[in-house]
């Protein structure tokens, strides 16, 4: 069996986690169940048999580029996968792509709602070329946010018309395919060759829509996701596994895919 690869969490430094994890537990009035520092993200790692985690941090402003590089730098490994994150309003993101590229790093977070646009508005149409051109993945939030008003800026229909007109980017779509969206991922997105990864998602969902959607997307572009720190990384993977989706289906989403994908040139 391939590596087990969790593609979406989240962590901090050492000195700013103790920081922004109550500030966005307070937003989203949820309780995290690490302390979002790296250490302790490989130590759940270790306790569920995860091999690396794609740690995706968030650009709430131009400047936040450098430092983001500089503690992706120093936190890569076998273990830990950085995406780092441009801001849409930084007048220089293709640079800013081309170093993340020149760096070797995989990919690229963007959040509509902390970096305030919508998934297919004309200045994000332009980056997604940008990422074409450097071969870099784009992890994106989609669906709704739990700490946000429920402004549509991700939505499935959204997502279509991104990946229409950008048939090559390599996107990966977060949270089942749109958070609190899933009627629309089962009718729009199911089935159709976009990626999704599952965190935070199976524990809103009864087992009989995340089986119908899980079931209708082609397998290899099924992702594990747990979104740690906000989710329990075990109990995630034990909900996907109890789903009985079968050996296949387990080894691509667990880390089949993400290892191709991660891979890919």
């Amino acid at each position: 069996m391939s590596a087990i690869i969790d593609f979406h969490t989240h962590a901090f430094q050492d000195d700013l986690a103790p920081r922004a994890v109550p500030a966005l537990e307070k937003r989203a009035g949820i309780k995290a169940v690490l302390d979002g520092r790296v250490s302790s993200l490989i130590a759940s790692m270790d306790d569920c048999g995860i091999d690396s985690s794609v740690v995706c941090s968030i650009a709430t402003k131009p400047a936040q580029f450098k430092p983001i590089l500089e503690w992706s730098s120093a936190i890569r490994s076998d273990r830990i996968i950085p995406f780092l994150s441009i801001h849409p309003s930084d007048p220089d993101y293709t640079e800013k792509f081309r170093i993340v590229r020149a760096e070797g790093f995989k990919g690229i977070k963007f959040h509509p709602y902390y970096q305030d646009f919508m998934i297919a508005e004309d200045r994000m149409l332009r980056i997604y070329e940008a990422a074409c051109k450097e071969d870099l993945l784009i992890a994106m939030h989609t669906g709704y946010d739990i700490g946000f008003p429920r402004i549509r800026r991700a939505d499935p229909a959204g997502i279509i018309k991104v990946t229409e007109e950008f048939p090559e980017l390599k996107l990966v779509t977060t949270h089942m395919g749109a958070w609190q969206q899933w009627s629309e991922v089962s009718s729009i997105l199911a089935g159709k060759r976009i990626y999704m990864e599952i965190s935070f998602s199976l524990e809103y969902l009864e087992s009989d829509p995340i089986r119908e959607i899980l079931t209708k997307h082609p397998k290899e572009y099924i992702l594990f996701g747990t979104d740690s720190p906000w989710t329990d990384q075990a109990k995630t993977m034990s909900s996907f596994k109890a789903m009985g989706l079968g050996d296949d289906i387990n080894a691509a989403v667990l880390g089949g895919n993400a290892e191709r994908l991660l891979n890919s040139e």
